[in-house]
Protein backbone atom coordinates (compact mmCIF):
# COMPACT_ATOMS: atom_id res chain seq x y z
CA UNK A 1 0.00 0.00 0.00
CA UNK A 2 1.50 3.40 -0.79
CA UNK A 3 2.16 5.42 2.13
CA UNK A 4 1.44 9.09 2.20
CA UNK A 5 4.80 9.68 4.31
CA UNK A 6 4.07 13.60 4.24
CA UNK A 7 0.03 13.22 6.42
CA UNK A 8 2.24 9.52 8.14
CA UNK A 9 4.53 12.55 9.89
CA UNK A 10 1.79 14.83 10.80
CA UNK A 11 -0.40 11.93 12.36
CA UNK A 12 3.06 10.69 14.07
CA UNK A 13 3.81 14.31 15.30
CA UNK A 14 0.11 14.74 16.68
CA UNK A 15 0.21 11.76 18.57
CA UNK A 16 3.07 12.21 20.08
CA UNK A 17 2.42 15.12 21.37
CA UNK A 18 -1.00 14.41 22.68
CA UNK A 19 0.37 11.33 24.68
CA UNK A 20 3.91 13.48 25.81
CA UNK A 21 1.39 15.69 27.25
CA UNK A 22 -1.12 12.98 28.70
CA UNK A 23 -3.52 14.97 26.94
CA UNK A 24 -4.78 10.90 25.95
CA UNK A 25 -4.08 7.67 27.19
CA UNK A 26 -4.56 6.14 23.82
CA UNK A 27 -4.56 7.04 20.47
CA UNK A 28 -6.24 4.94 17.80
CA UNK A 29 -4.96 4.80 14.17
CA UNK A 30 -3.44 2.79 11.17
CA UNK A 31 -0.41 0.43 10.90
CA UNK A 32 0.93 -1.94 8.62
CA UNK A 33 0.01 -5.96 9.36
CA UNK A 34 3.00 -8.44 9.15
CA UNK A 35 1.28 -9.22 5.63
CA UNK A 36 1.33 -5.71 4.40
CA UNK A 37 -2.08 -4.83 4.68
CA UNK A 38 -3.22 -1.92 6.87
CA UNK A 39 -4.90 -2.27 10.08
CA UNK A 40 -5.94 -0.58 13.20
CA UNK A 41 -3.44 0.48 15.97
CA UNK A 42 -3.44 1.20 19.49
CA UNK A 43 -0.83 3.13 20.59
CA UNK A 44 -0.55 3.85 24.14
CA UNK A 45 3.58 5.33 24.50
CA UNK A 46 4.88 8.27 22.45
CA UNK A 47 7.63 5.90 21.86
CA UNK A 48 5.26 3.76 19.90
CA UNK A 49 3.75 6.44 17.30
CA UNK A 50 6.22 5.14 14.47
CA UNK A 51 4.03 2.41 13.93
CA UNK A 52 1.07 4.95 12.79
CA UNK A 53 0.91 4.97 8.83
CA UNK A 54 -1.66 6.68 6.60
CA UNK A 55 -2.51 5.88 2.98
CA UNK A 56 -5.05 4.66 0.65
CA UNK A 57 -5.88 2.06 2.17
CA UNK A 58 -6.50 2.81 5.61
CA UNK A 59 -10.07 1.69 5.31
CA UNK A 60 -11.31 0.56 8.47
CA UNK A 61 -13.62 3.21 10.42
CA UNK A 62 -12.32 3.20 13.70
CA UNK A 63 -15.18 4.74 15.39
CA UNK A 64 -16.46 1.35 16.41
CA UNK A 65 -13.49 1.12 18.65
CA UNK A 66 -14.51 3.61 20.88
CA UNK A 67 -17.00 1.83 22.27
CA UNK A 68 -14.00 -0.55 24.07
CA UNK A 69 -13.00 2.59 25.47
CA UNK A 70 -15.98 4.59 27.10
CA UNK A 71 -16.10 2.52 30.05
CA UNK A 72 -14.13 2.48 32.95
CA UNK A 73 -11.11 -1.13 32.71
CA UNK A 74 -12.05 -1.18 36.34
CA UNK A 75 -13.50 0.54 39.74
CA UNK A 76 -12.22 4.01 40.74
CA UNK A 77 -10.23 4.59 37.42
CA UNK A 78 -11.67 7.12 34.77
CA UNK A 79 -12.19 5.96 31.15
CA UNK A 80 -9.41 6.61 29.11
CA UNK A 81 -8.82 9.67 26.81
CA UNK A 82 -8.97 8.34 23.41
CA UNK A 83 -7.16 10.27 20.40
CA UNK A 84 -8.86 8.65 17.39
CA UNK A 85 -8.09 9.36 13.61
CA UNK A 86 -10.86 10.23 11.34
CA UNK A 87 -12.16 10.27 7.48
CA UNK A 88 -15.31 12.11 6.62
CA UNK A 89 -17.30 9.00 6.42
CA UNK A 90 -16.14 8.01 10.12
CA UNK A 91 -16.69 11.21 11.51
CA UNK A 92 -20.15 10.94 10.57
CA UNK A 93 -20.24 8.09 12.50
CA UNK A 94 -18.94 9.72 15.61
CA UNK A 95 -21.80 12.53 15.11
CA UNK A 96 -24.09 9.48 15.06
CA UNK A 97 -22.88 8.30 18.21
CA UNK A 98 -22.54 11.89 19.86
CA UNK A 99 -26.54 12.25 18.95
CA UNK A 100 -27.13 9.57 21.11
CA UNK A 101 -25.30 10.16 23.75
CA UNK A 102 -22.82 7.06 23.17
CA UNK A 103 -19.56 8.74 23.37
CA UNK A 104 -18.18 11.72 25.75
CA UNK A 105 -17.26 14.25 23.02
CA UNK A 106 -14.65 16.11 26.41
CA UNK A 107 -12.50 12.80 26.29
CA UNK A 108 -12.23 12.35 22.53
CA UNK A 109 -9.29 14.33 20.79
CA UNK A 110 -10.45 14.04 17.04
CA UNK A 111 -7.71 13.88 14.05
CA UNK A 112 -9.66 14.61 10.86
CA UNK A 113 -7.95 13.70 7.77
CA UNK A 114 -8.51 15.23 4.53
CA UNK A 115 -9.35 12.01 2.31
CA UNK A 116 -9.15 11.61 -1.35
CA UNK A 117 -11.03 8.07 -1.02
CA UNK A 118 -9.72 4.79 -0.10
CA UNK A 119 -8.41 1.98 -1.99
CA UNK A 120 -9.44 -1.82 -0.04
CA UNK A 121 -6.74 -4.18 -1.20
CA UNK A 122 -5.31 -1.65 -3.28
CA UNK A 123 -7.53 -2.21 -6.12
CA UNK A 124 -10.23 0.43 -7.60
CA UNK A 125 -11.57 3.52 -5.49
CA UNK A 126 -14.00 2.03 -2.93
CA UNK A 127 -17.83 2.41 -4.13
CA UNK A 128 -18.84 4.45 -1.26
CA UNK A 129 -15.94 6.95 -1.84
CA UNK A 130 -16.66 7.17 -6.27
CA UNK A 131 -19.93 8.67 -4.87
CA UNK A 132 -18.85 10.71 -1.53
CA UNK A 133 -17.81 14.54 -1.99
CA UNK A 134 -17.22 14.48 1.59
CA UNK A 135 -13.35 15.59 1.52
CA UNK A 136 -13.16 17.07 4.85
CA UNK A 137 -14.46 15.33 8.13
CA UNK A 138 -18.01 16.96 9.48
CA UNK A 139 -15.84 17.71 13.27
CA UNK A 140 -12.56 17.06 14.11
CA UNK A 141 -10.24 19.16 16.32
CA UNK A 142 -6.81 19.23 14.42
CA UNK A 143 -7.45 19.08 10.34
CA UNK A 144 -4.18 17.03 8.42
CA UNK A 145 -4.09 17.88 5.21
CA UNK A 146 -5.84 19.90 2.37
CA UNK A 147 -9.20 18.79 1.62
CA UNK A 148 -9.11 18.24 -2.02
CA UNK A 149 -11.58 20.06 -4.20
CA UNK A 150 -14.18 17.12 -5.30
CA UNK A 151 -17.19 17.56 -8.61
CA UNK A 152 -20.66 16.73 -7.43
CA UNK A 153 -21.88 13.64 -7.42
CA UNK A 154 -24.66 14.05 -10.51
CA UNK A 155 -27.01 10.57 -9.25
CA UNK A 156 -26.13 9.54 -5.99
CA UNK A 157 -27.96 6.36 -5.99
CA UNK A 158 -26.76 5.18 -8.70
CA UNK A 159 -26.26 1.49 -7.20
CA UNK A 160 -29.79 1.28 -6.53
CA UNK A 161 -31.05 1.89 -9.91
CA UNK A 162 -30.77 -1.46 -11.25
CA UNK A 163 -32.52 -3.21 -8.03
CA UNK A 164 -35.94 -0.84 -7.83
CA UNK A 165 -36.34 -1.43 -11.47
CA UNK A 166 -37.31 -4.65 -11.19
CA UNK A 167 -40.68 -5.95 -10.80
CA UNK A 168 -41.30 -6.84 -7.34
CA UNK A 169 -41.12 -10.53 -7.69
CA UNK A 170 -37.86 -10.30 -8.99
CA UNK A 171 -36.85 -7.98 -6.59
CA UNK A 172 -37.79 -10.14 -3.68
CA UNK A 173 -36.10 -13.51 -5.41
CA UNK A 174 -32.61 -11.27 -5.58
CA UNK A 175 -32.46 -10.40 -2.40
CA UNK A 176 -33.95 -13.90 -1.27
CA UNK A 177 -30.72 -15.45 -3.29
CA UNK A 178 -28.33 -12.61 -1.18
CA UNK A 179 -30.12 -13.67 1.68
CA UNK A 180 -29.84 -17.14 1.45
CA UNK A 181 -25.83 -17.17 1.25
CA UNK A 182 -25.50 -15.51 4.52
CA UNK A 183 -23.76 -17.54 7.29
CA UNK A 184 -25.01 -15.38 10.57
CA UNK A 185 -21.61 -14.67 11.25
CA UNK A 186 -22.13 -11.33 12.37
CA UNK A 187 -19.53 -10.18 10.34
CA UNK A 188 -21.42 -6.93 9.55
CA UNK A 189 -23.00 -6.49 12.96
CA UNK A 190 -19.33 -6.08 14.88
CA UNK A 191 -18.10 -4.02 11.83
CA UNK A 192 -20.80 -1.13 12.53
CA UNK A 193 -20.05 1.77 14.96
CA UNK A 194 -24.24 1.80 15.10
CA UNK A 195 -24.47 -1.72 16.32
CA UNK A 196 -23.77 -1.53 19.91
CA UNK A 197 -26.35 -2.68 22.12
CA UNK A 198 -25.13 -4.90 24.66
CA UNK A 199 -27.67 -7.72 24.09
CA UNK A 200 -28.44 -7.90 20.13
CA UNK A 201 -31.99 -8.87 19.51
CA UNK A 202 -30.76 -11.59 17.29
CA UNK A 203 -28.94 -13.11 19.64
CA UNK A 204 -31.52 -13.25 22.99
CA UNK A 205 -32.40 -16.25 23.91
CA UNK A 206 -36.58 -15.28 24.61
CA UNK A 207 -36.87 -16.75 20.61
CA UNK A 208 -40.29 -15.59 20.55
CA UNK A 209 -39.75 -13.48 17.57
CA UNK A 210 -36.53 -13.78 16.04
CA UNK A 211 -33.39 -16.28 17.11
CA UNK A 212 -29.81 -17.71 15.85
CA UNK A 213 -31.37 -19.82 13.36
CA UNK A 214 -29.40 -20.37 10.03
CA UNK A 215 -32.75 -20.87 7.60
CA UNK A 216 -33.24 -18.46 5.28
CA UNK A 217 -36.45 -16.83 7.09
CA UNK A 218 -34.08 -16.29 10.25
CA UNK A 219 -31.09 -14.38 8.28
CA UNK A 220 -34.14 -12.51 5.87
CA UNK A 221 -35.59 -11.20 9.65
CA UNK A 222 -32.06 -10.45 10.35
CA UNK A 223 -30.60 -8.43 7.47
CA UNK A 224 -34.08 -6.54 7.17
CA UNK A 225 -34.21 -6.26 10.89
CA UNK A 226 -30.35 -4.81 11.51
CA UNK A 227 -31.30 -2.11 7.94
CA UNK A 228 -34.42 -1.16 9.62
CA UNK A 229 -32.29 -0.37 12.85
CA UNK A 230 -29.69 1.86 11.05
CA UNK A 231 -32.55 3.81 9.44
CA UNK A 232 -31.06 7.31 9.48
CA UNK A 233 -28.71 6.44 11.25
CA UNK A 234 -25.97 4.56 9.11
CA UNK A 235 -23.34 6.94 7.70
CA UNK A 236 -22.57 5.09 4.58
CA UNK A 237 -19.18 4.26 5.52
CA UNK A 238 -19.83 0.71 4.02
CA UNK A 239 -17.66 -1.40 6.36
CA UNK A 240 -20.89 -3.73 6.70
CA UNK A 241 -20.36 -4.70 3.19
CA UNK A 242 -16.37 -4.72 2.86
CA UNK A 243 -16.26 -7.34 5.58
CA UNK A 244 -18.97 -9.64 4.26
CA UNK A 245 -17.18 -12.82 3.67
CA UNK A 246 -19.76 -13.70 1.80
CA UNK A 247 -19.61 -10.40 -0.39
CA UNK A 248 -23.22 -9.76 0.46
CA UNK A 249 -24.45 -6.41 -1.02
CA UNK A 250 -25.50 -4.88 2.10
CA UNK A 251 -25.06 -1.38 1.50
CA UNK A 252 -27.84 -1.40 -1.41
CA UNK A 253 -30.15 -2.35 1.61
CA UNK A 254 -28.72 0.82 4.16
CA UNK A 255 -28.93 2.86 1.25
CA UNK A 256 -32.25 2.43 0.31
CA UNK A 257 -33.47 3.59 3.73
CA UNK A 258 -30.81 6.64 3.87
CA UNK A 259 -32.87 7.67 0.36
CA UNK A 260 -36.09 7.22 1.97
CA UNK A 261 -35.02 8.97 4.96
CA UNK A 262 -33.35 12.10 2.57
CA UNK A 263 -36.43 12.38 0.71
CA UNK A 264 -38.59 12.23 3.58
CA UNK A 265 -36.80 14.31 6.18
CA UNK A 266 -33.98 15.80 4.58
CA UNK A 267 -31.59 13.95 6.92
CA UNK A 268 -28.34 12.34 6.06
CA UNK A 269 -26.69 11.03 9.33
CA UNK A 270 -23.93 12.42 10.91
CA UNK A 271 -23.88 15.44 8.44
CA UNK A 272 -26.22 17.89 10.70
CA UNK A 273 -24.51 21.18 12.76
CA UNK A 274 -27.45 20.25 15.41
CA UNK A 275 -26.43 16.59 17.20
CA UNK A 276 -29.70 15.12 16.94
CA UNK A 277 -31.42 11.81 16.20
CA UNK A 278 -33.69 11.54 13.23
CA UNK A 279 -36.63 10.29 15.37
CA UNK A 280 -36.44 11.98 18.87
CA UNK A 281 -34.56 14.41 20.74
CA UNK A 282 -33.18 14.34 23.88
CA UNK A 283 -33.97 16.61 27.08
CA UNK A 284 -31.41 18.47 29.11
CA UNK A 285 -31.90 15.28 31.62
CA UNK A 286 -30.95 12.88 28.74
CA UNK A 287 -34.09 11.53 28.58
CA UNK A 288 -36.23 11.69 24.64
CA UNK A 289 -38.38 14.64 24.15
Amino acid sequence: MPINESLTQQIRDQARQLLTEERVDLIIGYEAGPTGRVRPAFIYDPAEVERLIWGDGCVHNLINYLHDKKHSPKRGVEPPRVGVVVKPCDSRSLNVLLAEQQIERERIFVIGLACEGVRDGGGELAAHCERCTDRAPALYDMLIGEPPQVSPVEDDWADLDHIEELPPAERLSFWLREFDRCIRCYACRQACPGCYCTTCMFERDDGLWVDMGIELSEKYVFHLGRALHLAGRCAECNECERVCPMGLPLSLLNRRLVREVDALYHHRAGREEALSPLLFELGEDGSPM
